[in-house]
């Protein structure tokens, strides 16, 4: 090469063309490399794309059905304890009337008691031998006591029954409570089940225990407890209808009870009546004899007394006779008949009056024993007149128990007539 001829190259070293061949090997090699795995990788991303699309899309929807379904379950169980409740709330009602209807049977408990206790009272003012212990006393005082026995076992009853409303309130709330639980999370459920990818109010949540750990309550407890409030509710409607029905048939045994027991105290009442009247009625015809035989005797005592005067003017004259005839003079002075016919007839005159005297005194003891036994017979007609009076009395004040076809008459002829049996006495209409 020429001298003059200069050449510039840079400084640094320089590669013989076999290494450049190396390089550019290797260079192919790197790129036929990368590009594999670049195409691997971009395989497997389609592929986690397509799976995770696929997996989120399949995940949404069963989550979907599944919510879809426990609103489903939430809403029959939600359902049916809200016709149990419904049932729950009909059955407090128809208690608290039953309660209601109780506390009025009690209050007329009370009335009868009081009726018959006021009965009782006033047959006590009945006058010595008329105070007895008659059937009527006997039946008041079994009223009596059936009617306080009534009133004591209807009073636990009423208690009972509130009792019973009290703890039917107190599960009718836990009732309700669940039915809002319930009611909540079928709104929270369905609010989840509307949400969707493109909604607004989608943000990312802290880490809080709902995410991190699960629920407490298993879906088996859960479970056990509605069946178990369903049982429940189910029993307190059941064991409530038999309370009802209980306390409506012990009412109504109660009033079947009282009024057996009334009919039986009115017979009693108007049979001890009609005995009564029937003994007043003897006593009065008593009493009518007692005076006509008193006025008989009343009669003859003074016929008796009429009879003695007239023989005291006979045993005068007799004695005149004699005591003339003692002055006979002489043999003439002798017992002859006259004088014995005489002293006979003075002898028969006196006997005869202190037969009659006798008679005057035995009549006049007979006429004051009549006259006691007037009295007493007196005594004995008002005695029973006021236990009539206060038999008659008894039966007005227990008009008021009588109701329906069990009432009183509709005025006071008709009663009075029913009373004293008068209705085969009264001649018939022509």
């Amino acid at each position: 090469m020429a001298k003059f001829v200069s050449t510039y190259e840079k400084p640094l070293p320089h590669l013989g063309l076999p290494d450049w061949y190396t390089k550019q090997w290797e260079l192919r090699q790197s790129a036929d490399i990368r590009r594999s795995e670049a195409c691997r990788l971009r395989n497997s991303s389609k592929t986690a794309r397509s799976e995770g699309n696929v997996r989120t899309k399949w995940d949404t929807y069963i989550n979907d059905a599944r919510i879809a379904d426990r609103v489903l379950e939430l809403s029959r169980w939600k359902d049916g304890l809200e016709d149990l409740l419904q049932k729950l709330v009909t059955e407090i009602g128809l208690l608290s009337d039953e309660k209601a209807n109780t506390e009025k049977k009690i209050e007329r408990v009370t009335q009868l008691l009081r009726i018959t206790s006021e009965c009782i009272s006033m047959r006590d003012c009945r006058r010595e031998a008329e105070l007895t212990y008659d059937e009527a006393d006997i039946e008041l005082k079994k009223e009596l006591r059936m009617i306080a026995n009534i009133h004591e076992a209807l009073t636990k009853r009423a208690q009972a029954a509130w009792e019973k409303l009290n703890h039917l309130e107190a599960f009718r709330f836990k009732l309700n409570l669940s039915i809002e639980d319930k009611n909540e999370t079928i709104r929270i459920d369905i609010e989840n089940l509307e949400l969707d990818h493109a909604c607004a109010n989608l943000s990312y949540k802290p880490k809080t225990p709902a995410i991190d750990k699960t629920s407490p309550i298993t879906y088996e407890v859960w479970l056990d407890r509605c069946r178990c409030s369903k049982l429940s509710a189910e029993n307190e409607l059941s064991g409530c209808y038999t309370f009802r029905e209980d306390t409506r048939v012990m009412r109504e045994h109660a009033r079947n009870d009282i009024k057996a027991q009334q009919d039986a105290t009115d017979y009693t009442l108007r049979k001890r009546i009609y005995q009564t009247q029937k003994a007043r009625n003897e006593m009065e015809w008593q009493k009518l004899k007692v005076q006509k035989e008193m006025e008989m005797l009343g009669s003859e005592i003074s016929q008796l007394e009429g009879t003695l005067t007239s023989k005291t003017d006979a045993v005068k004259c007799v004695e005149t006779r004699l005591e003339n005839r003692v002055h006979r003079p002489g043999s003439e002075l002798c017992k002859d008949e006259v004088e014995l016919g005489l002293k006979n007839e003075a002898l028969q005159l006196k006997r005869t009056e202190e037969n009659l005297i006798k008679m005057i005194e035995h009549a006049k003891a007979s006429y004051n024993s009549l006259e006691s036994l007037l009295i007493r017979i007196d005594k004995n007609l008002e005695d029973k007149q006021h236990s009539l009076n206060t038999d008659v009395m008894c039966l007005d004040i227990r008009a008021p128990l009588k109701t329906g076809d069990r009432s009183r008459l509709p005025n006071e002829t008709d009663r009075n007539i029913v009373l004293t049996r008068m209705e085969k006495e009264i001649p018939l209409e022509s």
